[in-house]
């Protein structure tokens, strides 16, 4: 964990049923999206690179790990944050999860 990082508790795990998607306020003012498919918990920025658009209000395909903006289309993989078309260009941050004690922690 490199010098200022550190692990944050965002939702309780048993809340977040796989196909789920919520959005979390950061302490820091981050906007993050976090997502379950099967047992795998993604966290990316909830703002599209192309437009400001809440991705958490967007739709995800859990076959592929996406989630599509709900504005422009553009899909977006959760565990790396790369999009699959465009219009957008530039991928999503991504951020380190861990399940404690029943909660999502990120690693901001």
């Amino acid at each position: 964990m490199s010098e200022g990082s550190e692990w944050v508790r965002a939702v309780d795990s048993r809340s977040l049923k796989s196909g789920d998607m919520v959005d979390f306020d950061a302490p820091d003012g981050r906007q993050i999206l976090i997502a379950r498919i099967g047992d795998r918990i993604f966290a990316t920025d909830r703002i599209c690179t192309h437009a400001y658009a809440d991705l958490s209000t967007g739709f995800m395909n859990e076959q592929e790990g996406t989630v599509t903006c709900p504005l422009h289309l553009s899909a977006f993989k959760l565990e790396n944050g790369v999009p699959q078309n465009l219009p957008a260009k530039e991928p999503l941050r991504t951020y380190k999860v861990k399940i404690q004690d029943n909660s999502i922690y990120i690693l901001l």
